[in-house]
């Protein structure tokens, strides 16, 4: 079944690979792993922390957005590092972007990364809360 709206970031991968930066299924929003690369750039090379707060506010939050939600919509995050090593500092970011909002979470490490510079990769669902 297709979703209802396919949200797209304009990525020249999206087309090639098949998938859309986010699908729009009745009352939720799906968003795929997001990393802090924005135009094609790693931002905060080295710096977990920063690629956490990239990703969730740079691309993830205007992507929800396109749609009228946004990152106190999330119901769920998944959290995926290359190094166990950022846990501490990944937690933090998100913790600094989540805390009230509280989504289920799941976190894993030890990830390749498709870009040695990505120490980072997340992806949510949100569900309009009323």
């Amino acid at each position: 079944m297709a979703a209802d709206r396919l949200i797209s970031s304009g990525s020249p991968w999206e087309a090639s690979i098949g998938y859309s930066r986010a699908t729009v299924a009745g009352e939720y929003v799906h968003v795929s792993g997001s990393t802090a690369s924005v135009d094609g750039e790693v931002h905060h090379e080295g710096d977990a922390h920063g690629q956490t707060l990239v990703a969730l506010n740079l691309v993830i939050a205007p992507a929800l957005a396109q749609v009228g939600y946004s990152l106190a919509d999330v119901v769920r995050s998944r959290v995926y590092l290359a190094n166990a090593a950022d846990v501490d500092a990944v937690a933090r970011a998100h913790g600094e972007v989540f805390g009230d909002i509280r989504p289920a979470a799941t976190m894993v490490a030890g990830v390749s990364m498709v870009d040695p510079k990505m120490l980072v990769e997340i992806e949510v669902d949100a569900w309009k809360r009323g």
